[in-house]
């Protein structure tokens, strides 16, 4: 029996070898992670072309991914540079990386990114239109944004960003309510924009239905943008927000009658008392299609530090149901991150994700936890560094520190409370002054 994407499969009963991979994984019975699929709440983006990607599910059920954002600007376009951030985020375990290019021709890096990634790889097309038709905003025609997101599935791109939600509705809406931020979306402003230099309809709403042809052709997951989401906390779950979000929840069972997998992205910047009542927003807005966050940042003022108030939101919506984090890094706001600012945003957005599973209880979610927690009553390091999400700082930081006891560290020394209670439950004296 034949299958056009993986949720086709699913409604017809077919197991596939990437649900086989997913379900061993997130220690799952396949028919109910069939079931989920069948019904969108889980999708496993996997383009028919990309050869290398080692699947993973995303949804209800399943642990909280991750993603990693990178790619060249005019300002900086090392290309190399970015591969090697690339490797870095996938020997890190990052389960998607989204290539936001948007300067020249971007095709190579993104042939070559896909070649070797096990990770699931993102785009948003739009980024590439200027660079590859050489042509101003305004001269793009409607036909060749859609050409290129077929040029993108050809090459293997396993889920794309569209703004479809941005239509002439939504812009007399997002006008008719002032924000102190306005559109802070890239791909959501280029489209305002190409809509009010031309006077005519967002293409990829006008055209839905063949931007869903070219998605179930190539088994692209369809990445529903929030061109309207908050750039400051002050224009959290207003008007222009919740009108996309509403709009992206009738596209989105128009892509499930074509067997399309579905996201939705959400919002990014958020007071925490607001971010659990978003995402049970949007899952009933949009039927319960997995939720793709950017963050959210909990405040606007800590540049250099975004990485943690986008991991406080993030964990806060994990927790609530979200279930894919994009990361932030410590140079949101400030500049194209550096290879160590992306190790800082993964590991961030990884406790993030790993905290809400464990709210979550989901299987096997504290496994990982109790090992280190034996290995610290245990006192062995070794085994502590090994269970680390980031081992390497870890051993670091232990070595740039000489505790008398070895067991211990220079915090405590040898008024370790595990040193001490190990000693007097095995029935030893605890000498502190003295060997």
């Amino acid at each position: 029996m034949q299958f056009t994407t993986q949720m086709d499969a699913a409604r017809k009963g077919i197991v596939t070898k990437e649900m086989k991979i997913v379900a061993d994984k997130e220690h799952i019975d396949i028919h109910r992670l069939m079931t989920l699929m069948a019904t969108g709440k889980v999708v496993i983006p996997c383009n028919k072309n990309h050869k290398a990607i080692d699947p993973e599910g995303i949804g209800e059920g399943l642990r909280t991914k991750i993603n990693v954002n990178l790619g060249i600007s005019k300002d900086a376009n090392d290309i190399e540079e970015e591969i090697a951030k690339a490797k870095k985020a996938i020997e890190m375990k990052a389960e998607a990386i989204m290539d936001l290019s948007n300067y020249g021709k971007t095709e190579d890096f993104r042939k070559k990114l896909i070649g070797f990634s096990t990770a699931m790889i993102g785009t948003v097309p739009i980024y590439d239109a200027i660079g590859f038709y050489e042509k101003e905003l305004k001269e793009i025609k409607a036909q060749e944004f859609l050409d290129i997101v077929r040029k993108h599935g050809e090459e293997g791109v396993d889920f794309v960003t569209i703004h479809a939600g941005m239509n002439q509705s939504s812009a007399v809406t997002f006008l008719k309510n002032p924000r102190l931020m306005n559109i802070v979306s890239r791909g959501g402003s280029l489209l305002f924009a190409w809509m009010r230099l031309n006077g005519q309809e967002n293409p990829f709403y006008e055209y839905f239905d063949q931007l869903l042809d070219i998605c179930a052709e190539y088994d692209i997951t369809l990445s529903l943008g929030d061109a309207c989401r908050p750039g400051a906390i002050a224009d959290s779950s207003d008007a222009s927000q919740i009108h996309e979000l509403m709009i992206l929840g009738e596209l989105t069972q128009r892509a499930w009658r074509k067997n399309v997998q579905v996201m939705i992205e959400g919002p990014g910047h958020m007071a925490m008392d607001e971010i659990a009542a978003n995402v049970k927003l949007e899952k009933t807005l949009c039927h319960g299609a997995p939720f793709y966050v950017l963050g959210p940042l909990v405040t606007d003022i800590a540049p250099g530090y975004d990485h943690i108030t986008g991991a406080i939101g993030g964990a806060i919506a994990a927790a609530a149901g979200a279930d894919f984090l994009c990361y932030v890094t410590p140079a949101e706001h400030l500049r194209l991150p550096t290879l160590e600012d992306m190790k800082e945003g993964i590991i961030a957005s990884q406790i993030a994700a790993h905290a809400a599973d464990i709210s979550k209880k989901l299987p096997r979610s504290r496994e990982r936890d109790n090992e280190m927690s034996y290995a610290r009553q245990q006192l062995d390091w070794d085994k502590m560094f090994d269970v680390a999400l980031d081992p390497e700082k870890a051993k670091t930081y232990r070595k740039n520190s000489n505790p008398e006891d070895e067991k211990t560290c220079t915090m405590c020394g040898k008024m370790c409370a595990v040193r001490t209670l190990n000693k007097i439950l095995e029935g030893e004296d605890v000498r502190i002054l003295r060997q």
